[in-house]
């Protein structure tokens, strides 16, 4: 009995160190309470709309045109209509032309950045003081024809001698001049010229035997009117043409003008140029390939003459323009020299321009932007349609 008393005091002590012992031993074996994790983002919280790029500012352009509103401008009013031209960062206005306005001065002066004109009615601006450019060769070909009825017996320039030729004036007449003087003919004794109307009506009523047309309006017209004969429109076999491309007077009609001092001097004219061809030749293909939607372009752009008119129209100007085998807008030095050879010969120039007159790379800068978009800028295989023309045009 004893014994085990001395045994429990001596085992208490040792037992009460023991959980002192565990008890401090849990205390530091405790882990320090984690660190909360970081917030993060839960699948279903809300995200910050992503913010729309502003749109990139347009630079405005300002292009000059010939004529009124008609097919012969289609391309740039598809360029500008269907967003071509936004797609290059340009904002483009059109002005009409009209009998008293002269491209060439509306450029040379600033109040155009661009304009339309025929050659020789820039080149002479441009001999004359303004420092302007042809940059794109638009037409490829002259459209110019003398027209006369199958029976009056005009087939050949020769026949025309004793005849009373029409023109319109104003710069139009050098083909006519110049194919008179190639055949033998003195256009101020052998022929009698006189000052033609811009319209058929002188023909058609026997007033002049030939009169001057292009393919795409005037001739329409007299295709447009009835034959009193037949109750029925005149056709194609009933009117004898002369076609100025094939006895070699033809002179090199539309194309993109700009100002030869800016593009010197402007990078952001120069830039702003490659763009406005690149955009305008891609309209010009879009007409070529989709040529009844552009027909509802110029007609929604308020023209004087009627739908198929407007059809026939751009049927003959994609004809003038394709197949261009240099590319669309890129001078063919050939016509070149012969539409200046005419300009000479008629007195027109007083010399050949200066190398300066015209350039090809902002064309070739462009086509090589429409080659790789996969733009067609040859047009080889380009068939005109067939367009059935209404009285009047309509």
């Amino acid at each position: 009995m004893k014994a085990r008393q001395t045994m429990l005091r001596i085992l208490i002590p040792l037992l009460t160190l023991s959980l002192l012992a565990a008890a401090c031993g849990d205390d530091e074996a405790e882990p320090d309470p984690e660190p909360a994790p970081e917030a993060t983002a839960s699948s279903d919280a809300t995200e910050p709309e992503p913010t729309e790029p502003e749109p990139a500012e347009l630079t405005p352009v300002t292009l000059q045109l010939q004529w009124f509103t008609q097919a012969q401008f289609a391309g740039y009013y598809a360029a500008r209509d269907l967003g071509f031209y936004n797609d290059v960062g340009l904002d483009v206005t059109i002005l009409e032309g009209g009998l008293d306005i002269v491209p060439a001065s509306v450029l040379d002066t600033g109040a155009a950045d661009f304009a339309v004109s025929w050659v020789p009615r820039g080149l002479v601006p441009r001999e004359e003081g303004a420092n302007i450019t042809n940059i794109a060769q638009v037409f490829q070909r002259s459209a110019t024809l003398q027209v006369s009825f199958a029976d009056s017996g005009i087939n050949s320039v020769s026949d025309l001698a004793g005849r009373t030729v029409g023109n319109w004036g104003f710069g139009n007449e050098f083909e006519l001049l110049a194919g008179l003087r190639k055949n033998g003919l003195d256009p101020q004794s052998d022929v009698t010229l006189v000052q033609q109307n811009f319209d058929m009506l002188a023909l058609i009523s026997g007033d002049i035997d030939a009169a001057q047309a292009m393919t795409y309006n005037e001739y329409a017209q007299v295709l447009e009117t009835v034959n009193p004969d037949t109750g029925e429109l005149y056709q194609p076999e009933d009117l004898s043409i002369i076609d100025w491309n094939d006895e070699g007077t033809a002179m090199l009609q539309d194309a993109l003008w700009a100002d030869a001092d800016r593009l010197e001097s402007d990078a952001d004219y120069r830039d702003a140029a490659v763009r406005f061809v690149e955009a305008s030749i891609r309209g010009w293909a879009h007409c070529r390939d989709n040529s009844d939607p552009c027909v509802e372009v110029v007609l929604n752009n308020a023209p004087t003459l009627g739908e198929s008119h407007q059809a026939w129209q751009i049927n003959e100007i994609s004809s003038l323009i394709w197949p261009s085998p240099l590319g669309a807008g890129v001078m063919d030095p050939d016509l070149w020299a012969q539409t200046v050879d005419v300009a000479t010969s008629e007195g027109i120039l007083a010399a050949a321009p200066d190398d300066g007159a015209y350039r090809t790379d902002i064309a070739e800068e462009a086509l090589a932007n429409l080659r790789d978009q996969g733009i067609n800028v040859i047009g080889s295989g380009f068939e005109p349609v067939v367009v059935e023309l209404r009285e009047g045009g309509e």
